[in-house]
């Protein structure tokens, strides 16, 4: 304001015509003629000091300066009715202080220079409302997490907690429930080849129970899970070499005849005990012809039902009951084919 007053004040001396101070101050040809007028030309000057001063009092309220080296310098903020100590990050983001990486070495020096200020001018007693928000990181910034105890220490001293000891408890009954539950109840299955299709198609995977052969003797037109007889493994031996897999394969056939049964097959169709069977599940009828022969006691004949194409009891013989390892239940996967259609 004085350095306006002052400007004022030299103009008027220039262009004064008499001694009177208000006289032509705007110069004889404007016509201005008075002090007022003068006043309004220097208003946009008057503005633009006022809005300098506003400015320059701006930083007290972030609490950040710059020092006349240039350098940061932390200033003691003023602490707002309700408000908290701005942090360095918020600083920041008001524009106060160009963005910079932060860091937690960063962040303690600030606070430390801000407590020595006196906090907010109320004599240091500035509480920080996020203690450790940004400074405890929980390790180094290598990412290290300053924990240097072996691995094998940690499962030692884990196994010797009451906690570890439960959970290894609970880890081997539940381990030992679910074997027992493959040998002795169920089991997964899965089909490779189309000896059974339309029944089973390559990639479905049924269940197969093992409790049924224990408490009764095995049924007609069942679907069974078996070990290959000793007759299959010959032939396969002799197609693929002794150590070849496909003599040990579990194998899945249908039971058509059981022990004292007369079984033959006649013009594609299929006769037990004289009579013909009605067999909607499978694929086609046989292109072949067999028996008559008898099942010998403890042994059952299955086929498969794509008879054309499915290496069965026809070919190798027929099947010891100390063989069959369960009975085919159901289908579980692809969800599509979830069922137990043509299984009994």
């Amino acid at each position: 304001l004085c350095a306006a007053k002052s400007r004022i004040g030299s103009r008027t001396s220039r262009n004064r015509a008499g001694d009177n101070p208000r006289e032509s101050v705007c110069g004889p040809e404007k016509g201005c003629g008075n002090y007022r007028a003068a006043m309004r030309r220097q208003r946009p000057m008057l503005y633009l000091f006022a809005a300098l001063y506003l400015a320059n009092s701006a930083h007290a309220f972030t609490g950040v300066s710059r020092h006349p080296t240039g350098a940061r310098a932390s200033t003691p903020p003023i602490r707002l009715a309700g408000a908290r100590p701005l942090r360095p990050l918020e600083r920041a983001k008001r524009g106060s202080v160009q963005p910079r990486s932060f860091n937690r070495q960063d962040d303690d020096n600030e606070w430390a220079l801000l407590a020595s200020f006196g906090g907010g001018g109320g004599g240091g007693d500035i509480e920080d409302p996020n203690p450790g928000g940004l400074r405890d990181f929980g390790g180094s910034d290598d990412g290290d997490d300053g924990d240097d105890e072996p691995f094998l220490e940690k499962v030692r001293s884990w196994l010797a907690s009451d906690d570890g000891r439960k959970d290894v408890q609970t880890y081997c009954i539940s381990f030992l429930i679910a074997l027992a539950l493959r040998w002795l109840i169920i089991e997964p299955r899965y089909i490779p080849s189309l000896s059974m299709y339309p029944t089973f198609d390559i990639g479905d995977q049924l269940a197969v129970e093992k409790v049924t052969k224990r408490v009764r003797s095995n049924q007609r037109k069942e679907v069974i899970v078996f070990q290959p007889p000793q007759t299959f493994r010959d032939i396969m031996s002799a197609s693929y070499g002794r150590d070849s897999k496909k003599s040990k394969e579990a194998l899945i056939k249908r039971i058509v005849a059981i022990e004292g049964d007369e079984v033959k097959i006649r013009g594609g169709k299929l006769y037990v005990n004289g009579e013909i069977q009605d067999e909607p599940y499978i694929k086609e009828d046989a292109e072949y012809e067999y028996g008559p022969v008898q099942v010998p006691p403890g042994n059952v004949f299955v086929l498969g039902d794509n008879r054309n194409q499915s290496l069965d009891g026809h070919i190798w013989g027929f099947l010891p009951k100390e063989n069959v390892i369960g009975r085919a239940v159901f289908t579980y996967w692809p969800p599509w084919r979830i069922g137990s259609n043509g299984l009994y």
